[in-house]
């Protein structure tokens, strides 16, 4: 409720259309507040059997660079805890609320993600920054929902630009109260964390957690490049709380996957082997027995042997998925060789 406050008091009223949105938001929230003290006390009671939590393992990438592939399949290992739907939806209530409601969460859930054909299940691992979004102001997500305000949140939300020490150090408190929650929630399993936003944030990450391991996935840029305008499109279209017709957005993506990039080559450049590895989305897919088998190899994880088989039975269980479809005109082809080069020849792509 306080998040919910405070981004509407900064960015402004929503569309008079929107507002049975923001309506029921509020009045979910006040309903479920005896449920949110309740388990404050409950993992303030249980904190101590799980901290310090271990150094989770992140997968990084770009948006629309595979990450979303590779932690489906990683997080087959039962030795790795994930992000589920209902703490993905219900952050502060998921460990009692949300299993006390569990079936008609799981009725009530999507059957497919909105920018993408891939299915949405009970079980099936998710990003972390939709739920600092409703337990923070400080996430890019704030941009889709206030569009005219997009280039304030997103900065503040991605980069912490124009943030103060404080309100930074409050972030990470969240951070590492989720992470706490997770780990209660999955069993005291080491965590396994995918959100694109932290590649732009290994440092902080590391500070938190020198003993981090980190994963890197990227894809041909200018396959990146078209999938982000499809990005950008369905979920404005299902978020926004505003107009967001006056957005460039290929300025956005262009601009942002360049500083993203370079903060992930600066800030990885002296972890030793044992902390981080790379891979392209395409060798993935050609191999990617092979490819999470350097992973455990090269990162020091264990259990490798006996995930192997349950990652084969899942990779043959999605062999059908189809992925959307794009061209590439000349016009996309010129914007990302001028804007992206460095990228491109770094890791060997050609235009598709």
């Amino acid at each position: 409720m306080a998040t919910l406050a405070t981004v509407l008091t900064a960015n402004g009223a929503p569309a008079v259309s929107s507002l049975p949105q923001i309506l029921t938001a509020a009045a979910t929230a006040l309903v479920r507040l005896p449920f949110t003290i309740a388990e404050w006390a409950y993992v303030a009671a249980k904190r101590p059997a799980v901290e310090p939590v271990e150094a989770p393992v992140f997968i990084l990438g770009h948006w629309r660079s595979g990450t979303t592939h590779l932690y489906n399949v990683m997080s087959r290992d039962d030795r790795l805890g994930y992000v589920s739907p209902f703490a993905t939806g219900l952050p502060w209530d998921f460990l009692l609320f949300a299993r006390l409601l569990r079936p008609v969460l799981e009725a009530a859930l999507p059957k497919d993600r909105y920018i993408d054909n891939v299915t949405v299940e009970p079980t099936s691992p998710q990003e972390d920054e939709i739920a600092l979004a409703s337990m923070t102001p400080l996430s890019f997500y704030h941009g889709l929902y206030f569009p005219r305000a997009f280039h304030k949140n997103f900065d503040r939300g991605l980069y912490f630009d124009g943030c103060s020490a404080r309100q930074v150090a409050r972030w990470q408190r969240t951070l590492s109260r989720l992470y706490t929650k997770l780990t209660i929630d999955q069993g005291g399993r080491r965590l396994l964390i995918k959100n694109p936003v932290y590649t732009a944030r290994v440092e902080m990450l590391r500070e938190m957690w020198p003993d981090a391991k980190f994963i890197h996935i990227h894809r041909n840029p200018y396959k990146v490049f078209v999938s982000m305008r499809n990005f950008y499109a369905r979920l404005f279209e299902q978020f926004a709380l505003q107009d967001y017709g006056h957005l460039d957005i290929d300025a956005i993506i262009l601009e942002n996957y360049s500083r993203i990039m370079d903060r992930l080559v600066a800030e990885t450049a002296d972890l030793p082997p044992e902390q981080f590895i790379e891979l392209s989305f395409e060798d993935f897919q050609k191999a990617p027995l092979e490819q999470l088998q350097a992973i455990y190899g090269r990162l020091g994880l264990d259990g490798f042997a006996e995930a192997r088989p349950v990652f084969a039975d899942y990779l043959a269980g999605v062999s059908g998925y189809r992925k959307n479809v794009y061209s590439y005109p000349d016009e996309v082809v010129e914007k990302v060789s001028a804007g992206w080069a460095p990228f491109i020849g770094r890791w060997g792509y050609a235009r598709p």
